[in-house]
């Protein structure tokens, strides 16, 4: 990461070593270790391919589960894991993403473990990844995929982590807001490469970020666009550009109805009062 001050980013990677500390002292790598390699034995232990799940036409729709963003406040009102997945669900989600981290979105792991507790979607766990401890934690509550910021990283932080991730069996989302990001996610040879418009060092959102670096992703390596998008014609624009899927969070957590803002959003009708 930067030198440079104190970003929305940096604080957020602080607290989360702070927070990783305590998990270690409560359970230490290789009992985690041991547990995760075992649900990944056991007959819950099946992965779900995101890669093969956003695979274009159509565009697809990763609806992610956040209860607050630094930059939005709370979002949902006594959001229900269980309920939400399933209207995602319902609502045509290809797959799902759940916020797990603590200080700042009020996150937690208990929220992956309902999510793959109440969906056989992919599921792909959003956090602010810096230790392979993190890894074992997702594959031992059930994530296929997990997140890897290239802000938040070393080079080698990020190399390493995606060799370990593919050892364990789970897909890495490879997160980038720039071009000189961009190229350090094509050297680890991604499956799947996120481009957020939200830049995690002031959370400004700027959508015309994908359509500046989505052309400069090489060929076969699945494109998510992350961040600001609310609305069904941005899909239409951004699969026009080769974009295989959205991910999208704070409007549909906002939504009366996720199950027909998702329905909406991917064009198929207006919203309903159906749940």
């Amino acid at each position: 990461m930067s030198a440079q001050a104190p970003t929305v980013l940096a604080r957020i990677v602080e607290s989360t070593r702070s927070e990783l500390r305590q998990r270690q002292r409560a359970e230490p790598l290789e009992a985690l270790r041991e547990r995760a390699l075992a649900a990944r034995a056991g007959p819950a232990g099946e992965r779900r391919s995101l890669a093969e799940v956003i695979v274009r036409p159509p565009i697809g729709v990763i609806a992610e589960f956040k209860r607050r963003s630094p930059s939005a406040g709370q979002l949902r009102e006594g959001a229900q894991v269980e309920e939400i997945v399933r209207a995602y669900e319902l609502g045509g989600a290809c797959a799902l993403s759940v916020l797990t981290e603590a200080s700042h979105f009020d996150g937690s792991l208990e929220d992956l473990r309902r999510a793959r507790a109440s969906s056989t979607l992919p599921i792909l766990r959003k956090d602010f990844i810096v230790d392979p401890y993190q890894l074992y934690e997702a594959l031992a509550e059930g994530a296929d995929a997990v997140l890897l910021i290239v802000a938040a990283l070393a080079q080698h932080e990020l190399e390493s982590l995606h060799r370990l991730a593919g050892e364990l069996g789970l897909e890495a989302l490879i997160e980038v807001h720039d071009g000189r990001e961009l190229h350090a996610a094509m050297s680890v040879e991604p499956a799947v490469v996120g481009i957020n418009n939200r830049d995690l060092r002031d959370f400004s959102v700027e959508v015309g970020r994908t359509e500046r670096l989505a052309r400069e992703v090489h060929a076969g390596v699945r494109v998510v666009s992350e961040s600001g998008i609310g609305a069904p014609e941005q899909l239409v624009r951004l699969e026009a550009l080769g974009v295989d899927a959205v991910l999208v969070g704070e409007s549909l957590m906002r939504a009366r109805d996720p199950r027909a803002a998702l329905r909406e959003l991917a064009g198929e009708g207006a919203p309903s009062s159906s749940a």
